[in-house]
């Protein structure tokens, strides 16, 4: 990643797990130097092999407050246009990661934050974290997943009473909608995100990567074009050693105890 974008964008490996750390104080308001950082950083998380799975983060104090309303407040349609894409794109190059990804989340989840953490494939949050897609109170609406993801993730009634009124939810909210999956108290946030990625660091990686990508893009067409996304995805995990491996072992040893190699 580039000086500008390590800056407010930091991606740390430690035993096999990438940290993505969002630090543009105070308020981890979303820039496009921001967005630059979080694509390029999910560049490196699914290229490195010695990353398998990925916390996503925003420190101890917020996750991320929304996007940068004051780069975006004079920028005309033709500009927007423009630039809307790239918006979309840092999200959606997080979604893409093919490893499993979990979202920790402390403080405000907001706009753009609020996106951020849906392309998680779980999320994690502090009781005391605040979540929500306030832009109509700005006069526009969700432009970088949320009306997509929070709809897909909660369903349409419960996203559009969010996005139509702009509320925020606190945790213990957000979690019976399903917005969330775990709560936890704020110091432990982190350390609870960390020990869920730890059980991926020995895991089948290929087989985890053809489950998101059959989960994922299943859930964007009709259920037999998913089946047989499915299908085609089952039969080719048989070309792996992990297949071979973890077949041989449970026959052996049982089920839970086979040395994944990646390959």
């Amino acid at each position: 990643m580039s000086q500008q974008h390590e800056d407010v964008v930091r991606l740390e490996v430690s035993d096999g797990i990438a940290t993505i750390r969002l630090d543009r104080p105070k308020m981890n308001a979303i820039s496009f130097a921001v967005q630059a950082g979080l694509t390029a950083a999910a560049a490196e998380a699914t290229e490195r092999d010695d990353v398998k799975a990925v916390v996503l983060y925003g420190g101890e104090r917020v996750f991320a407050a929304g996007n940068d309303v004051k780069e975006m407040a004079d920028l005309s349609y033709a500009e927007m246009v423009k630039v809307s894409a790239s918006v979309q794109a840092a999200v959606t190059a997080i979604a893409r990661i093919p490893k499993p990804v979990v979202a920790a989340v402390r403080g405000y989840a907001l706009g753009g934050g609020c996106e951020l953490a849906l392309a998680a494939d779980i999320r994690i949050a502090a009781e005391d974290s605040t979540f929500g897609q306030p832009e109509v109170l700005l006069g526009i609406i969700p432009g970088a997943g949320g009306t997509q993801r929070l709809s897909r993730l909660i369903g349409p009634s419960k996203a559009k009473d969010l996005v139509f009124t702009g509320r925020f939810v606190k945790a213990d909210e957000a979690l019976s909608l399903g917005l969330v999956d775990k709560v936890v108290p704020a110091d432990e946030v982190y350390a609870a995100a960390l020990a869920w990625a730890g059980q991926f660091t020995t895991a089948a990686s290929l087989a985890i990567r053809a489950a998101k990508e059959c989960i994922d893009r299943g859930l964007e067409v009709d259920i037999d074009t998913g089946l047989e996304m499915e299908r085609m995805q089952f039969a080719a995990i048989f070309a792996t050693e992990d297949r071979a491996i973890g077949m041989r072992s449970f026959v052996e040893n049982g089920p839970g105890q086979a040395t994944f190699v990646a390959r």
